[in-house]
């Protein structure tokens, strides 16, 4: 089956033995093998390649509706083996590389220390992807685009707000601040493909304030660097900067919600997959963590 599916893929006997790095005589005595069992060609030999004749569509429709089949049963046998082993895979912004996230993971390994994780960072637009092809179980990003294929399962409004020293003028208002109020200063802003930018070009649109911008940066810390040195207040929102504010090394001034609207932390799954045991668990813990984030201010 396997170098049936490859041969009809690529349409050459020469490309599915590279890709399968199995010899093109092994895959042409097999398909033929197959063909005499069966009494029928299964593809047309043509000066230009293979191609499948009506034969070969009905046994290439046969033989994925057996792999999905399978890989269905293989769900429902590691079901039956409990939470013993299994791997859950992970696509996160780079937010999320601190906090919450982490200690789950830490309480997955020491409460099931045979189910393995894979974490991988992602930039924002590109987990959505990741997440319906099935590179992973499920993954959380901010402002997820509707889609008929993801399904979100739990979100969390996080404000939007400067990263600034905490001898910072505008820190020491010690409240929500209005953008006009600080657009007198300079400002390091989010650059692409930080989902951040969309909702500076919102904010500057929505009040009509132009915000000074000395410096940009697609990179999460070297804003927080920048503004912990002082070359202007850095735009963020609550996740990027809660562990340095915690220490007392940043300040963070939320952005009145006049003129801001809060980015969405969401975590989403495809709708038509059936997840593993492993995956599930640790779905459930996530869906409570998020509703238990903290947002500043709160």
């Amino acid at each position: 089956m396997e170098y049936f599916v490859a041969t009809a893929r690529f349409g050459s006997i020469r490309k599915a033995s590279e890709h399968l790095h199995i010899s093109a005589s092994a895959i042409d005595r097999q398909i033929l093998l197959a063909e005499q069992e069966l009494g029928c060609e299964l593809f047309e030999r043509l000066p230009t390649g293979l191609r499948l004749t009506a034969a070969g569509e009905i046994m290439l429709n046969a033989t994925m509706a057996w792999r999905k089949d399978l890989a269905t049963v293989r769900l429902q046998l590691n079901d039956l083996r409990g939470l013993r082993r299994g791997q859950v895979q992970i696509a996160a912004i780079d937010a999320l590389t601190r906090g919450f996230l982490p200690a789950l993971i830490e309480r997955l390994r020491r409460e099931h220390p045979f189910i393995t994780t894979r974490l991988l960072v992602l930039d924002n637009k590109d987990i959505p992807a990741a997440i319906t092809s099935g590179e992973v179980d499920f993954g959380l990003l901010l402002n997820p685009q509707a889609s008929r294929d993801l399904s979100v399962r739990a979100h969390r409004e996080i404000l939007l707000g400067f990263v600034s020293r905490t001898d910072h003028p505008v820190t020491r208002q010690s409240t929500p601040v209005h953008l006009s109020e600080a657009a007198e200063y300079p400002v390091v802003a989010p650059a692409e493909p930080l989902a951040l930018c969309v909702q500076l070009r919102a904010l500057q649109a929505a009040t009509g304030v132009v915000m000074n911008i000395v410096a940009e940066s697609n990179n999460i810390q070297m804003i927080k660097s920048l503004a912990r040195e002082g070359v202007g207040l850095g735009l963020l929102c609550w996740l990027d900067a809660a562990d340095e504010v915690a220490r007392g090394e940043l300040a963070f001034t939320p952005i009145a919600r006049a003129g801001a609207h809060p980015l969405t932390l969401a975590l989403c799954v495809d709708r038509s997959r059936q997840l593993s045991a492993a995956p599930r668990l640790l779905l459930g813990w996530l869906e409570v963590a998020i509703a238990d984030v903290r947002v500043a201010g709160s």
